[in-house]
C-alpha cells in the first residue's frame, strides 16, 4: 500500500519562533544577511557566489525581466530572468542587466529629430523615466544629436505633434564625454557641469550610453549592491528542460551569472540529464533545482550535481498545483523535512547545498521562519510583483492601484517548457497549474524590501542571533493552535483605520 507521512503537511503560519537571550551583539545594524547560494566545502571555502540579501525573484514573466533584475541587485537580491521566452530575449535582458553597472546605461528612450512630442510622453509612460537620446535615426546607437528632458517640454502649452528637433536641448549645449571615460571620472564631470546626465559619445558621434547622477547617490545610499568581479551586477537566468542544449551556451555567452532550471517538480529524471549536460559541458556554471518537498528529492538532485535546491510544490499564491494533481506539502514541513537531509549530506560528504524556499511565504515574518526551518534563501513572485520595477501594468481597480500578476503554469503564460503533457517538449498544456490575477500595488522595491528586512532583523534579534546560519542553530519553534493565531492578531478591540505593511 501507499506509504503514509507520519508528519502532518504543515505552512509557515502554523509556527511562532520563541524567543531567546538578546545581547548586545544583537541589534539590526549588525545582523549579517549575506548567504551562499552555491554548493561548497563548508569550514574549507568560501562560496564562490553569495548574494547580500536571501531574496530572489521568481522564474516568472510577471516578475523577473531586466527591470526587475537591475533594481533588486542594487539591493543586494538576485532575479532569474524568466525562460518562457526566446533564447534571444532572455540573452537580451541578460545583457541589459550586466552593461547596467558597467557606470554606463545603454538608453533604453530613444527618439528621432522627426519624432513627436507625443512619441516622448509615450516613452516616458513605458519606461517610467523622462529622459530620452535623440539620435539621428532613432536608435540606441546612432549619432547624438540631443537629448529630451521633462525640462524640455510642457504638455499643457505644447501641440502633441511637435517635432522633437524643435524643443530638444541639441548637443552643442550638452556636456558630453569620450568613450573610455572611466566612471568616477564621468562622476567628476557630473558634479562639475551640474547635470544630471552625462552622454557617452565614440568618436564618431555614436552614442554610448548615459551615466547619471541618481547612480552614483543611489551606489552611495545602497552598499549591498551585489556585484561581479567588474562591478557589474550579478544576474540569473531561468532555464528549461527542453532547450538546454541551445539556451545554456547563449545565456552564459550573454554574461549570466548563475542558472537555475524552472519546473513545478524538479524530481525527475529529465532534471537530472540536464544537470549532467551542462556540468559536462560547463563545469564551472553554477546551476539550481528543483522543486522538491522531501528528503528524496533533494538527495537525488543533490547526486546530479545540483549547486542549490528549491523547495516547495503548489505553495506559491498563483499556484494551484496542489488542487489539480493533489501533489505538494506545506511549504513549513518541506523545507524542515529537506534541510534535515540537505544536513546530512554535509555530515557525510562535507558539502553544504543551499535551499531555496520557494512559495508559501503571505506575510513578512514568514521569511524569518523560513530562513530558522533551514533555508539559506528564498524565491519569491507576488512579493516582487507588485513593485515599480516589475514588468506589468499599473492599474486602478475597484478603488485601488493593482499591477497585473500571473502563474508560469496559467493560459496567459503558455510556457508549454515548463507545463506540457507528453515530455517530449512538443505538446501543449493540456491544464493549468496557475491562475491570472492582481496584487495591491506597494511602490518602490527598495522600500518595501527595507521594510521587510527590518522585520527579519528585528525577529533575528529577539531570537538572539546575528547572522542566518546562527538563526538556524538557534532558533526554537512551537505549533500554534488556531487560538492563538487569533491572539496573536489585533483582537477584542476596534481597530482604527491602518496602512501597515504585511
Amino acid at each position: 500500500m501507499a506509504k503514509i507521512f507520519e508528519q502532518e503537511s504543515r505552512t509557515f503560519s502554523e509556527y511562532l519562533l520563541v524567543p531567546n537571550l538578546t545581547t548586545e551583539k544583537n541589534t539590526p545594524d549588525q545582523v549579517d544577511l549575506s548567504t551562499p547560494i552555491c554548493k561548497y566545502k563548508k569550514g574549507q571555502e568560501e562560496s564562490k557566489l553569495k548574494i547580500n540579501i536571501p531574496m530572489v525573484s521568481a522564474v516568472m514573466q510577471a516578475v523577473s525581466d531586466d527591470g526587475l533584475a537591475i533594481a533588486l541587485a542594487r539591493c543586494g537580491g538576485l532575479s532569474f530572468i524568466f525562460q518562457s521566452q526566446s533564447v534571444e530575449n532572455q540573452c537580451e535582458m541578460i545583457r541589459k542587466v550586466k552593461k547596467y553597472k558597467a557606470g554606463i546605461v545603454a538608453s533604453d528612450s530613444n527618439v528621432s529629430p522627426d519624432s513627436t512630442l507625443e512619441d516622448v510622453i509615450a516613452l516616458k509612460e513605458q519606461q517610467g523615466h523622462g529622459t530620452a537620446a535623440v539620435t539621428e535615426d532613432g536608435t540606441a546607437d546612432g549619432k547624438l544629436v540631443g537629448i529630451v528632458t521633462t525640462r524640455d517640454y510642457r504638455v499643457s502649452r505644447m501641440s502633441l505633434d511637435t517635432k522633437v528637433s524643435e524643443f530638444m536641448t541639441p548637443i552643442e549645449k550638452l556636456v558630453t564625454a569620450p568613450e573610455g571615460t572611466t566612471l568616477k571620472e564621468a562622476n567628476d564631470i557630473i558634479w562639475d557641469n551640474k547635470i544630471n546626465q552625462l552622454p557617452i559619445v565614440k568618436a564618431d558621434g555614436r552614442l554610448v550610453g548615459f551615466v547619471f547622477r541618481k547612480d552614483y547617490e543611489f551606489h552611495k545610499a545602497n552598499p549591498l549592491e551585489l556585484l561581479d568581479k567588474d562591478k557589474k551586477l550579478i544576474v540569473g537566468a531561468g532555464i528549461n528542460t527542453h532547450d538546454y542544449e541551445t539556451r545554456v551556451p547563449a545565456l552564459l555567452e550573454a554574461g549570466a551569472d548563475v542558472l537555475c532550471l524552472d519546473s513545478s517538480d524538479g524530481f525527475s529524471v529529465w532534471q537530472k540529464r540536464a544537470l549532467e549536460w551542462i556540468k559536462s559541458n560547463y563545469p564551472d556554471a553554477i546551476v539550481g533545482a528543483g522543486n522538491v518537498v522531501d528528503a528524496e528529492g533533494f538527495k537525488y538532485l543533490a547526486e546530479c550535481g545540483a549547486d542549490f535546491i528549491k523547495i516547495g510544490v503548489g505553495g506559491g499564491s498563483i499556484c494551484i498545483t496542489r488542487e489539480q494533481k493533489g501533489i505538494g506539502m506545506g511549504q513549513a514541513s518541506a523545507v524542515q523535512d529537506v534541510a534535515k537531509a540537505r544536513d546530512e549530506w554535509f555530515a557525510k560528504t562535507g558539502e553544504y547545498i543551499p535551499l531555496c524556499s520557494d512559495g508559501g511565504i503571505v506575510h513578512d515574518y514568514h521569511m524569518a521562519l523560513a530562513l530558522a526551518m533551514g533555508a539559506d534563501f528564498m524565491m519569491l513572485g507576488r512579493y516582487f510583483a507588485r513593485f515599480d520595477e516589475s514588468p506589468t501594468k499599473k492599474l486602478f481597480v475597484n478603488g485601488s492601484y493593482v499591477k497585473e500578476y500571473w502563474g508560469e503554469g496559467s493560459n496567459r503564460a503558455r510556457s508549454w517548457t515548463r507545463y506540457e503533457e507528453n515530455g517530449n517538449g512538443k505538446g501543449k498544456m493540456a491544464f493549468e497549474e496557475g491562475v491570472d490575477s492582481y496584487v495591491p500595488y506597494a511602490g518602490p522595491i527598495r522600500d518595501g524590501v527595507e521594510t521587510s528586512l527590518a522585520k527579519v532583523k528585528a525577529t533575528m534579534c529577539a531570537c538572539g542571533s546575528s547572522s542566518i546560519e546562527e538563526f538556524q542553530e538557534k532558533a526554537r519553534l512551537v505549533v500554534v493552535s488556531a487560538t492563538s493565531i487569533v491572539e496573536g492578531g489585533a483582537h477584542d478591540v476596534i481597530t482604527k483605520d491602518s496602512n501597515r505593511n504585511n
